[in-house]
């Protein structure tokens, strides 16, 4: 049994160390995706019909890890993925993960659906952080969230794009799971036989999203899924001419974040974006949808170096982060990937988890016999033929 982070040697680890400690709603939350949950496995399963093919006998006595991606110069090829509703899954919460990211020098992501302030984001140690805007239908809310990150200092933009209506979470409807989270007797059960989250949820700062309360009840003071949170407050009309409004209303580093086709990675390159993150949002949206890393190849060859392509979802491994590099990806961002171990053991376990996959990096790199990414191209993979 995982009883506690000494315990925790992989991604898998955390998973299950979390599921012991979280209740069961607010787990699946994390663990969850879209209807019978094709895409979540795909993301994942995808890295193993693709092979490494090492080089030997170079000299890899120095390895550099470190890249630049859309102006930000990251220590690791790996950063954490702006997630919601974190002080859910830990009392630490976005605070958490700013603080171990720091610790790598790499970028951290902060949701619309922040439960920590931004002028505490502000407050804490300094390294590259990401801004993930949901475009609404209340405009006001979409201006003070902009002026928001700029006072923070945020240094890039993520529009979210996936996101049109909600996705079908039937774990969310089988478990009850509601932000915030909705007294039953189902639910109820599982907080007391939970009794140490619990305990922090109630003795600590009061749950809320401050970026909404002042514009949107709902999420923060009127339970609701995630899902209908999607379908009832984000703008259905959202379009190309509208991100691109949103671009310049940043002007900065702006990144679109849900990128699966071709098609639109040229758009946004139309409409000047630094980046994208190619993500199916974790398998949470369009079931039976392509995983990033099935796309990553077609995409990156499609843009070139137009702009900077992430790879976003799927990620348990290191190795994993060498097959995208390999495959045409800049760097590569995940949440499930730190969430676990966010709610495993907060700060602590999201330094664990980080470190666990730099490592990883670093000796897959050494066995691959390359000392730099930079290194790390498409001929060192094969894909498998069945």
């Amino acid at each position: 049994m995982f009883r506690n982070l000494d315990n925790c040697r992989n991604i898998k680890d955390f998973q299950l160390l979390a599921k012991k400690r979280l209740p069961r709603a607010i787990f699946h939350y994390i663990d969850g995706a879209a209807e019978d949950e094709t895409t979540y496995r795909r993301n994942t399963l995808a890295f193993e019909e693709v092979d490494l093919v090492p080089n030997v006998l170079q000299d890899v006595s120095n390895i550099d890890i470190s890249t630049t991606v859309m102006g930000q110069k990251l220590g690791m090829p790996l950063f954490c993925s702006p997630t919601a509703l974190q002080r859910l899954f830990h009392f630490q919460g976005e605070e958490a993960v700013a603080k171990a990211a720091s610790n790598f020098n790499t970028m951290f992501g902060v949701s619309s659906l922040t439960t920590t302030t931004l002028d505490k984001i502000k407050s804490l140690p300094d390294c590259p952080k990401i801004f993930q805007f949901y475009y609404h239908k209340d405009k006001g809310l979409n201006r003070a969230m902009i002026e928001s990150a700029k006072e923070a200092n945020f240094d890039v933009l993520a529009l979210t794009v996936d996101t049109i209506t909600g996705g079908n979470r039937e774990r969310d409807l089988k478990t009850g799971f509601t932000s915030p989270p909705r007294l039953t007797p189902k639910t109820l059960l599982s907080f007391l036989t939970h009794p140490n989250w619990t305990i922090n949820y109630l003795t600590h700062e009061k749950f809320r999203l401050p970026l909404m309360e002042n514009f949107v009840k709902e999420g923060s003071k009127i339970s609701i899924t995630v899902g209908e949170y999607f379908s009832t407050m984000l703008d259905q009309s959202l379009n190309w001419d509208k991100a691109l409004e949103l671009r310049e209303l940043w002007g900065g580093h702006f990144c679109l974040k849900g990128i699966m086709s071709p098609r639109d990675a040229k758009n946004a390159v139309s409409i000047g974006a630094s980046g994208i993150m190619v993500s199916n949002h974790g398998g949470r949206q369009l079931d039976g949808a392509r995983s990033p890393f099935d796309q990553i190849s077609e995409i990156a060859n499609a843009v070139g170096d137009d702009l900077d392509v992430i790879l976003d979802g799927g990620i348990r491994r290191g190795s994993h982060v060498l097959k995208a590099l390999a495959s045409g990806a800049k760097a590569c961002s995940g949440g499930r990937m730190y969430l676990y171990a966010l709610a495993a053991g907060g700060q602590k376990g999201v330094q664990k988890a980080l470190g666990i996959m730099r490592e990883e990096i670093i000796r897959d790199m050494k066995l691959m016999g390359v000392s730099s990414i930079n290194e790390i191209n498409g001929s060192m993979l094969r894909r498998r033929i069945n």
